[in-house]
């Protein structure tokens, strides 16, 4: 009688652990055809993101460390109505200005003690536009002057049945993000 009770117990459990990882089955989003998963590419969880009105994420893809030479992050995003306008506005603008923004440090929280803030490291930002095909694009690189890191963000958009279309990688290297842009755009 146990020996069934733990059976029947075993089975409900196996049974229970299936219907949750199905259920769980929908929410990655199709990956990046351009970003293969034999290269250590991942696609990310988005099918129960809650986002803004007018904003839709296509596909999001990682290449971690672990599986990667070099990490790397890339998505496909969609958007309407004012915020397509207002950032397609931002990504039209001039570039010295979108280096400006970038290379502004992110607000500090508010502290009670009054302390000195730890100086900031130097960074240099460069913002270059490129094109690909039927779409704008911009190479953002941040390199920081003490330790010589660097980072790249290479974005590509363009409006497409009344939406407005980003790509965008992010990449230690400029040229790797750039073709990763690239390669997420080509998936649309």
């Amino acid at each position: 009688m146990r020996e069934r009770l733990r059976s029947r117990f075993r089975v409900g459990m196996l049974a229970c652990g299936l219907a949750l990882l199905s259920g769980c089955s929908n929410h990655f989003g199709p990956g990046i055809a351009g970003l293969a998963a034999s290269d250590g590419w991942q696609p990310l969880p988005i099918g129960s993101w809650v986002l803004n009105d007018g904003l839709a994420v296509e596909a999001m893809s990682f290449c971690p460390r672990a599986t990667c030479a070099q990490q790397g992050f890339a998505a496909l995003l969609t958007l309407e109505g004012r915020e397509a306008e207002a950032l397609e506005r931002q990504l039209a603008g001039d570039p010295a200005r979108l280096a400006r923004e970038f290379s502004k440090p992110a607000a500090a929280p508010a502290t009670k003690a009054k302390t000195k803030p730890a100086p900031r490291p130097k960074t240099m930002t460069t913002v270059e536009r490129f094109t690909e095909s039927d779409a704008g694009g911009l190479l953002i690189e941040i390199s920081a002057d003490a330790t010589g890191k660097r980072a790249a963000t290479a974005i590509l958009f363009a409006r497409q049945d009344g939406r407005l279309v980003v790509a965008l990688a992010v990449a230690s290297e400029a040229d790797r993000a750039r073709s990763q842009a690239i390669a997420t755009w080509r998936s649309r």
